[in-house]
């Protein structure tokens, strides 16, 4: 049953990492080869039924994906006027400038329109912020597009997290009027139960500094976590214990469990018509299914429950079930029931760290003393995550065990219950607060030591697959013999190969940070940041969303230098927090004398002008503009004020313009006119029609044109007629809102190029 169950899982993951889907016939076309396969001669059958629920899964995950792509939002409906009838279907979202929703389309206007069910709306109306309520049924105008994001290497990829949760179209309200305070169906019921108890807890915990954790705790909003404590609970690895995991869920259902059987047993009369177990079992798997229904269900709230519910069922009927085969069913169902699951990596931490703890915690010959078992399933613990934290997330808390071993008692054991107290008695709230607080103290302590954050470069799949079977060999009880030949296998994992750059040769990286401008160039032993994208809120950029894990991702250590090369927030939006995150030598830059970021500790500033010149490994680097004559002018704008540079090596140049307009093309024009033919040009402005000039592009005469621009952006860019003249040039145009990052190498080989969309192709990705 297991190998079975497991095979089911893997068609379904199969199908999520195709570029396409199959069309059901072809799925349906396979599966009599399949059945034939299982009524193979008994000495094949295992393997054929194994064949059979690989196909299984991938034609059950196939379909239900076809099912779901069909509901989507037309493209000659992007971006137009739309009249919505709309229910509220969750917790609305503050944001720092508005609200967002995510609602269920009842009806829309004009009636041809393909508009899908469930999508995701913001307002920033401010007249309205406070109006949304789940359940309320809203008539809207909006504007929607499909779903769209950036897509860079080692960065979340909000695409997948889209289909992951069913958000078809997204898109801002234009008008609003409410038409019913409340829809009575069981799905708004709960929310809007769920939006009330957010209330209350908000209401008697005002600004305190975990009130965002408390709630979480409760009905898993976690938007109101700042970023600061994001970032301390992945330093410290606690980040289990802010979503409502397995853990919170069987403590809650095992105290109602034990406080029912205690209960019933002291009854005389209710053991007689129900026992006491099993009326243990009843309540402990009301209250997980409740309290998972209370937490939005959850990814590991499901494993949960799932797992729950198979044991007690298995108890109920007098069954002897493993752990193993409850663990591989709960997978199973998870898998069933909703097959985009798997693409989320809580799925494989949830249901790997339970695996781990069933694995190291068994073949035992007599259980050790119980706090020898503890730090045994705290090394295992450690040592089982590793491969699936450095290939998600590129880093591994050292401090993780020493956290855990504090915050998974006073926080997962009392302040959880304390917290979900605090619903029917309020001042428990205080408490459940008080609590965390003293706790996250030392943390926070142990946090500020970098050295107990390992961070690298993300491991290719083949040290993941030699990685896996050394943790197990690893964790073997001891007098295994010869556990050591698994440590040389985990090499790999933790120092990943990196092939390196020939002196001579370069790599230039535009990043997709939407309306912006991002450019990592590394050489064999320097890297340089061109620009850091804009801001998007007062804790989210660029920076900290794309760039820095992108370098961290890449095995960036360092940034030899930056460039600013203006004043505008699309192209210094994520300086701060690049400057925060990763040391940097120096900072060439075009802005003004008052600007905060110059004043950061550890920065030295440059001036960036024409003429200067460095050389790293081999490529040589020079400023073409701004020049001191054209920074005299008090009329001159930002966008020519921009810093130029002209990369070029003996494979090949590059020539980086940010927002120079057609006057700066023209002095560049008159000035330095023979260094600016280049075969890879960042196209000036983001293609509008005030740069890219026809006599600028026929002089650069770029093979590659590279565009940074956000998709569907509100200027339009790049220009269709600025396009054109590119075109007549010959030059192959990679933009960001089409291709994702686009990497270029200049080898001795010549120019290779990458696409992160083609090469990380998946189905639901729109073109």
């Amino acid at each position: 049953m297991i190998p079975r169950l497991l095979a089911f899982v893997a068609g379904v993951a199969l199908l999520q990492i195709q570029p396409q889907l199959q069309p059901p016939g072809t799925v349906l076309a396979c599966m009599p080869l399949a059945l034939l396969a299982a009524a193979l001669p008994l000495r094949w059958r295992p393997a054929g039924h194994l064949l059979l629920a690989l196909a299984l899964g991938f034609g059950w995950a196939n379909l239900r994906a076809g099912w779901r792509m069909a509901d989507q939002l037309g493209t000659q409906w992007e971006g137009r006027d739309l009249d919505l009838q709309l229910v509220v279907a969750d917790l609305p979202q503050p944001a720092e400038r508005g609200v967002r929703l995510r609602a269920e389309v009842e009806s829309v206007a004009p009636a041809g329109a393909q508009v899908p069910r469930h999508i995701q709306l913001s307002d920033y109306a401010a007249e309205r912020l406070q109006q949304y309520r789940p359940g309320q049924r809203w008539q809207v105008t909006v504007r929607l597009k499909r779903p769209h994001a950036t897509l860079n290497p080692h960065n979340f990829d909000a695409e997948s997290w889209m289909l992951q949760q069913n958000i078809r179209a997204t898109g801002y309200i234009r008008s609003a009027r409410l038409l019913d305070t409340q829809v009575w169906q069981p799905a708004c019921l709960l929310h809007r139960l769920r939006d009330q108890l957010r209330h209350s807890m908000q209401t008697t915990l005002g600004s305190r500094p975990y009130a965002g954790l408390v709630i979480a705790l409760v009905v898993g909003d976690q938007q109101a976590i700042p970023q600061t404590q994001w970032t301390l609970f992945a330093r410290t690895g606690l980040t289990h214990l802010v979503s409502i995991s397995g853990l919170h869920i069987s403590l809650v259902a095992g105290l109602l469990a034990a406080a029912t059987f205690r209960l019933w047993r002291r009854s005389p009369s209710l053991p007689l018509r129900l026992p006491a177990r099993k009326a243990a079992l009843l309540a402990g798997g009301a209250t997980a299914l409740g309290y998972a229904l209370l937490a939005g269900f959850s990814v590991p709230t499901q494993r949960t429950l799932y797992m729950l519910l198979i044991a007690g069922w298995a108890l109920w009927s007098g069954r002897s079930l493993s752990v193993w085969l409850i663990l591989c069913l709960a997978l199973a169902c998870v898998a069933l029931l909703d097959p985009w699951a798997v693409l989320a990596p809580g799925f494989w931490l949830s249901f790997g760290a339970v695996a781990w703890l069933v694995w190291a915690g068994s073949n035992r010959l007599r259980p050790p003393h119980w706090l020898r078992h503890w730090l045994n399933l705290q090394w295992a613990l450690t040592l089982g995550l590793a491969p699936a934290l450095l290939v998600l997330f590129q880093q591994l808390p050292l401090v993780a065990p020493l956290a855990n071993a504090l915050a998974i008692p006073l926080i997962g054991s009392i302040a959880t219950p304390l917290c979900l107290l605090g619903v029917i008695f309020p001042p428990a709230l205080l408490l459940a607060h008080w609590l965390i607080e003293q706790t996250m103290l030392p943390i926070g302590w142990l946090a500020s030591w970098p050295p107990l954050l390992w961070q690298q470069p993300e491991p290719p799949p083949w040290a993941l697959l030699l990685a896996v079977p050394a943790c197990i060999w690893l964790t073997l009880p001891r007098g295994w013999p010869a556990r050591w030949l698994a440590l040389p296998a985990l090499l790999p994992l933790f120092w990943p190969p990196q092939p390196p750059l020939a002196s001579g040769s370069y790599r230039l990286t535009m990043l997709d940070i939407g309306q912006g401008t991002a450019v990592v160039i590394r050489t064999a032993h320097r890297s340089l940041l061109y620009d850091t994208g804009p801001a998007f809120s007062s804790e989210a950029d660029s920076g900290n969303r794309n760039i820095l894990p992108y370098l961290r991702g890449e095995g960036v250590a360092q940034l030899d230098g930056l460039v600013l090369s203006h004043d505008d927030t699309d192209h210094t939006g994520g300086a701060a927090s690049v400057l925060d995150g990763i040391p940097t030598g120096w900072l060439l830059h075009s802005l003004p004398g008052r600007s905060p970021l110059l004043a950061r500790r550890g920065t030295r500033p440059l001036a960036c002008l024409a003429g200067q010149r460095w050389q790293w490994d081999g490529v040589s680097f020079t400023t073409l503009a701004p020049t001191a004559a054209s920074l005299s002018r008090a009329d001159l704008k930002d966008n020519d004020r921009s810093c130029v540079i002209r990369v070029s090596a003996a494979c090949g140049t590059a020539l980086l313009t940010a927002d120079i307009e057609r006057g700066s093309e023209q002095q560049l024009l008159a000035g330095q006119a023979a260094l600016l033919p280049a075969d890879v040009l960042l196209v000036p402005h983001h293609g509008s029609k005030t740069s890219s000039g026809e006599d600028f592009v026929a002089a650069v005469a770029p093979r590659y044109a590279l565009v940074s621009a956000g998709y569907r952006n509100r200027y339009g860019h790049p220009r269709a007629d600025v396009l054109q003249r590119y075109y007549q040039q010959h030059s192959e145009i990679l933009r960001t809102d089409r291709d994702g990052a686009v990497e270029m190498s200049c080898t001795d080989q010549g120019w290779e190029l990458q696409r992160w969309r083609t090469q990380q192709r998946r189905y639901w990705q729109i073109d």
